[in-house]
């Protein structure tokens, strides 16, 4: 049996046009589109779900609080019916908007799809929670306040952010057609069910304007046809008619007179009317051998009837290994899928809870749906073999569709036996067609318009017209435009598509709508063609069939009712030849890639089999999921990110728990929860920066990449803005807590009553803040772990397939070439509190090899390890002030014992002092024979062994000196140094500072090095200083950033302070470069400069420059000083190679090449045409006009030639001037 494809199968109902300009084929304009839009409807979808949210929000708030209007069972309902709602739109995107939208703009649709995902997640812990047994606890309701809060951040941040970018496109890259169509098969993706409640409950959303607005949209939105206009407008004002049809309510011999059954439903008594016609009694159970309910073994009967179908078909591929179809057996596999699951669907919602509520058949649905996985992911296997395909592919194509047919046969043989007979013994016929009707409004439109005439064409003509028969009946009286459009579809599949509604049901069911009989007189014309038979008696015959069928003969007694009929519709029929015709939806999942499969096994979670995750299945647990899928990986650079993400997580858990504590803790519990909040906010902000600015971007530049970073930026945007509403109310809280404090200790609250009745007002807001805070904190919670979630499902991956390790190693210098010493200081043990010791040396495995070329690890050492040695260096000073020579020992004593295992002589300052001039002299052959040292350390090593003997001598010059001062002897420097004199404002005429530094080397008191420098046949180490002295109260003292004397009331030493230079300036801006190791210049990295990994040198964010490998560690050309350590200002050159600014405006006056490569300096294009009219008009001798001279060109590295000229050479391959002559030749073409 083939299965039905989906006719019209163009991207748009109606005649579509591409839009190649601001008009399209109906003349709408650009600005039209955006006003009157189809599309303008999502945004109507949109507003209701927020009022919905909004409105459980504030139930759960109430409730939390001890306010009126809370109540946990009309709580649990609104989550049911949000849920419901929401679930369908998702689908509905999923299935229809997003593949349309990838088909025209790659790389949005898929975080969308994730994000639905985490929502899911989401109502699965409310729900969890909901089903809690601590419904009376104050913390439980708390909780319950929070995740609504939460969920209500989540989906209103995915609106926001599809209304900012999915619309747009949308608008954008869609014509007015191809908008009214995807919204049309949007709504053809939502269950019949659904769509009954989703369209009134959004036209009540809204305002009375917006529903015109409404309004006006879905009559562009429909097709032009009056049956679908009026199913849908009907299900929008929500005419709902829980009656019989209405033939049966106007004919008084058609009602029921007996009482009602045990469920509610009133039974028919037999009768005979005038025609001698008897009617069945419709509530008869006993003794009878058919009911309604019995329609769904023909539903089985169809469904194992195409799996055979498909195993046999699955056994021709094998026997023929002809792949030439596969793709259509591909479909049928997932027509039937689908059927599968909406029909499991149905039972689980509809019938076994009417039937018996422990009844459950999940494990065998949820093994029907692993099982059609299996099956289509091996056809996809094989289609992508192709011809490669082995005989085992084939084999196991066969025992799949073997297995799925038996497990399924299995399965409606248990429902057979367990639920059909209690459903004919319980339920009367009008309950077992209610069951069969409500069944089938499971499934969506789009798939009933396939799977009825599917179903009708596996059946014989009397089961067809008594199924037919039996879903008009159940219909309520609002459904009949939809039982029409229902019937219709049934009846395409009979040979012809021959009317089967007349003789079925008595007439045509059109007929019943009286205000479009006119117009579907010529859409129906069969339906028309029995329009003129008696009513009563049609009615009567119906129900005959009925009778008839429960004495026990089904076939005879259809056919002895249908000859009944010959006389006038049978001859009727035969003369027009006319068939059923009503109208199609016009959608097709081909075209625009819909497959409702996925949408069918989301609903699954809507079903009542089974139960929601426990509270413990949180967003958090992805974690287990990706660090799973990481490790299976190559350790890459970029898995550096991840470090964060943990990090985060951790932090986030941490606000998620403890701020339910906020509502009942002390002062101290306040400061330090908004302590580690700073901390989370700041750094986060750092991590969000670096992507936004070097991440994504760096994804972004690769064509097949476009557009897959905006969603995280959009996040990002609304991330900081949750960041600063929890910041702002977490400063109202500590607030309210100091003005609560400062009330219990002034003893005002017993004295007089309104003194106790603002106290208790103040306790309340206080209660209610705390409230809102811990929701706030679920919401970044949640917020946060759903994007980082998706960064590492969606984005990571990328990095594997279009970027190497090398190009993965830059992106993390850039990244950390970006962050500051301070935000590093902070960061790194925030970093690392989160990981394994073996994830901890992975990670800075990978920062020092980013920055191999950088003083960065120079750094780490004296910070990270700078409490021990701080400590040790304080117990070596506790006697008197060491100088250059001590602190160097130091060190190399370190590196002394760390290099233990090496057998090298490393030699401490003592053993260098006693030894003669030829063993130091094989001492430094050792050294340079080392390989193992690094080669800046080596250097360092032959340095102070070869001046050993100067350093010894100047230590004791600097200890006699150092004791000298500390006795009093000298007080050379004790008495302060200004910069203005007369305003008496401290420091030099280097720098503005309120203190002095005691140089190491000499113990002398200077204003800064350079001071000391000028003055002495030494340099000073400023990291070395230790001691200074406050120029306010000449107190020496420790270094430190204020004055430790109380006279001084911790007076600033200097506006910055840099604890590792031991540098103070209080003028300009200043930050410390953790990789340059030094102070410089400027507002810091991030903000104005960042750190080249190459050129080892801070630049402006916005220089373009060319790297050279520790490119600054050099001396300027013009100079000669050396560039690393100047104090002056720097200048890149195009080519890489720096000098000084002042250097280089000097040079510039009469060079334009760089003085080390010859390169051009910059732009000389108008130089060079100033060249081009020189050389134009010049007329050279005869003797020269044939000449030609090889050339060199300076800027493109390439050899050319050039015709004779004593001064200008132009290369004839990039234009320039900037040539070197190479040879002279005589070429009578070289003119030209």
């Amino acid at each position: 049996m083939a299965t039905p494809e989906i006719q019209n199968g163009s991207v748009s109902v109606m005649a579509a046009a591409p839009v190649a300009g601001p008009l399209d084929q109906n003349g709408h304009s650009a600005a039209a589109l955006r006003v009157s839009s189809p599309i303008r409807i999502f945004l109507f979808f949109h507003k209701a779900i927020r009022a919905e949210l909004d409105g459980l929000h504030r139930s759960a708030m109430a409730l939390a609080t001890n306010r009126g209007g809370g109540n946990i069972e009309q709580l649990t309902e609104k989550c049911h019916f949000l849920r419901s709602i929401y679930k369908h739109h998702c689908n509905a995107e999923d299935e229809v908007i997003f593949p349309a939208l990838d088909i025209r703009v790659k790389n949005v649709a898929r975080t969308y799809s994730l994000e639905h995902e985490g929502e899911s997640v989401l109502f699965d812990q409310l729900f969890a929670l909901l089903n809690n047994a601590m419904k009376n606890e104050e913390s439980y309701k708390r909780e319950l306040a929070s995740c609504t809060g939460a969920l209500k951040t989540s989906i209103s941040q995915h609106m926001s952010k599809e209304e900012e970018q999915v619309f747009p496109l949308l608008n954008e890259k869609f014509s007015f057609e191809e908008q009214a169509s995807l919204v049309w098969q949007f709504l053809c993706s939502i269950p019949v069910n659904m769509i009954a409640e989703f369209l009134p409950w959004l036209a009540s959303s809204i305002s009375p304007d917006e529903r015109q607005d409404m309004r006006k949209c879905l009559h562009k939105i429909i097709p032009a046809e009056k049956l679908l206009r009026q199913i849908i407008f009907t299900w929008m004002d929500g005419l709902k008619i829980c009656n019989k049809r209405k033939c049966y309510e106007d004919d008084p011999r058609s009602r029921s007179s007996g009482s009602p059954n045990e469920h509610g439903h009133r039974s028919c008594e037999s009768s005979q009317n005038s025609d001698g016609i008897i009617q069945s009694d419709c509530g008869a159970t006993t003794s009878s051998l058919y009911f309604p309910i019995d329609d769904i073994l023909l539903w089985h009967k169809a469904i194992e009837k195409e799996l055979i179908d498909i195993a046999e078909a699955a056994r021709t591929i094998k026997l023929n290994e002809d792949f030439s179809d596969l793709s259509a057996f591909n479909r049928r596999l997932q027509f039937i899928a689908e059927v599968c699951i909406f029909h499991s669907i149905a039972e689980d919602k509809v019938i076994f809870p009417a039937v018996d509520a422990e009844i459950s058949f999940v494990h065998e649905h949820a093994e029907e749906e692993s099982e059609f996985d299996k099956f289509r992911c091996l056809i996809e296997s094989i289609e992508s073999a192709g011809t490669n395909s082995s005989a085992e592919f084939y084999s196991k194509l066969c025992s799949q569709a073997d297995h799925i047919m038996e497990t399924v046969k299995k399965h409606f043989r248990n429902e057979e036996i367990q639920v059909l007979p209690l459903a004919r013994k319980h339920f009367s016929p009008e309950r077992q067609r209610e069951l069969l009707y409500k069944s089938l409004c499971v499934m969506p439109l789009r798939l009933i318009e396939c799977f009825l005439p599917w179903l009708v064409g596996s059946m014989g003509e009397e089961e067809a017209r008594c199924l037919l028969y039996n879903m008009l009946i159940a219909a309520p009286a609002s459904d009949t435009a939809l039982v029409t459009l229902f019937s219709g579809w049934a009846c395409k599949g009979r040979p012809g598509g021959i009317c089967l509604s007349s003789c079925a049901i008595g007439g045509c069911p059109v007929e019943e709508i009286k205000e479009t009989k006119d117009n579907f007189g010529r859409s129906c014309n069969s339906f028309a063609c029995s329009s003129t038979l008696n009513e009563n008696r049609t009615c009567g015959l119906a129900c005959k069939c009925e009778k008839t069928v429960k004495d026990g003969n089904l076939d005879s007694s259809l056919e002895n009712i249908a000859s009944e009929f010959s006389g006038t519709l049978s001859q009727k029929a035969s003369q027009t030849n006319q068939s059923c015709c009503v109208p199609g939806l016009g959608v097709s999942r081909n075209s625009l890639g819909m497959n409702s499969l996925s949408t069918a096994k989301s609903l699954r979670s809507l079903s009542f089999g089974p139960s929601a995750p426990s509270l413990k299945s949180s967003l958090f647990n992805w974690e287990t999921e990706t660090d799973s899928s990481i490790s299976d990986l190559t350790a890459r650079p970029i898995d550096t990110i991840f470090k964060f993400h943990k990090a985060i997580r951790k932090d986030l858990e941490y606000l998620d728990v403890e701020s339910g504590k906020l509502s009942d803790c002390d002062e101290n519990f306040i400061r330090q929860f908004s302590g580690r909040f700073r901390l989370l906010f700041g750094l986060y902000r750092a991590h969000s920066n670096a992507e936004d600015d070097i991440v994504f971007p760096a994804l972004e530049s690769n064509e097949t990449l476009h557009n897959v970073s905006h969603s995280y930026t959009l996040d990002h945007k609304q991330e900081e803005e949750l960041f600063e509403d929890i910041s702002s109310a977490l400063a109202d809280l500590s607030q309210l807590h100091e003005n609560l404090n400062a009330k219990n200790l002034s003893g005002n609250l017993s004295e007089s009553p309104s003194g106790s009745s603002s106290h208790s007002n103040s306790l309340k807001k206080y209660n209610e803040l705390a409230t809102k805070i811990q929701g706030m904190c679920k919401s970044i919670k949640v917020t946060l772990d759903n994007h980082v979630m998706r960064e590492e499902v969606e984005l990571w991956p990328l990095f594997d397939l279009y970027f190497s390790v090398e190009e993965q190693d830059k992106l993390v210098g850039r990244i950390i070439g970006t962050t500051g010493a301070e935000v590093l200081q902070s960061m790194l043990p925030w970093v690392t509190s989160a990981l394994t010791q073996e994830e901890q040396n992975k990670m800075m495995d990978t920062w020092k090899n980013a920055t191999k070329n950088t003083m960065f690890s120079e750094w780490l050492n004296e910070w990270w390890e700078g409490t021990s040695a701080a400590s040790s260096h304080v117990a070596t000073e506790n006697n008197s002030s060491q100088g250059y020579g001590i602190h160097e020992s130091a060190g190399y004593e370190a590196h002394e014992s760390s290099d233990q295992s090496d057998n090298t002589f490393k030699p401490g300052w003592k053993d260098i002092f006693r030894m003669n001039q030829n063993e130091l002299e094989a001492e430094v052959r050792r050294v340079s024979r080392d390989s193992t040292l690094d080669p800046r350390r080596k250097a360092y090593l032959i340095q102070n062994l070869m001046t050993s003997r100067w350093i010894a001598s100047q230590q004791k010059i600097s200890q006699a000196r150092t004791a000298k001062a500390e006795d009093g002897e000298d007080s050379l420097g004790c008495s302060p140094s200004f910069r203005d004199s007369e305003k008496q404002i401290f420091g030099c005429k280097h720098y503005k500072r309120n203190c002095k530094l005691r140089a190491a080397c000499c113990g002398k008191l200077v204003a800064c090095r350079f001071c000391h420098d000028e003055v002495s046949d030494h340099s000073m180490d400023r990291k070395a200083t230790s001691h200074m002295m406050c120029m306010n109260c000449l107190k020496v003292q420790e270094v430190g950033p204020v004055c430790i004397t109380p006279s001084c009331n911790a007076l600033p030493m200097a506006k910055y302070y840099c604890s590792s230079c031991k540098f103070f300036d209080d003028e300009r801006e200043i930050y410390h470069c953790p990789f340059c190791n030094l102070c410089r210049v400027g507002k810091g990295l991030g903000v104005d400069l960042f750190h080249c990994m190459t050129c080892n040198c801070c630049l402006a964010m916005n220089v373009d420059h060319k790297c050279i490998e520790k490119g600054l560690e050099t001396n300027c050309p013009i100079c000669c000083d050396f560039l690393f350590t100047s104090s002056t200002a720097v200048r890149p050159l195009p080519c890489g190679h720096y000098m000084h600014s002042a250097c280089f405006q000097a040079y510039a006056c009469t060079h334009y090449i760089c003085p080390i490569c010859s390169k051009s300096m910059g732009d000389m294009s108008v130089y060079f045409g100033m060249l081009d009219a020189l050389m134009a008009s010049e007329v050279l001798p005869e003797e020269y006009r044939n000449l030609c001279q090889d050339i060199l060109c300076n800027d493109c590295d390439r050899k050319g030639t050039a015709p004779f000229h004593w001064l200008y050479h132009k290369c004839g391959l990039c234009g320039s001037y900037n040539t070197r002559v190479i040879k002279v030749d005589r070429d009578p073409n070289c003119s030209t």
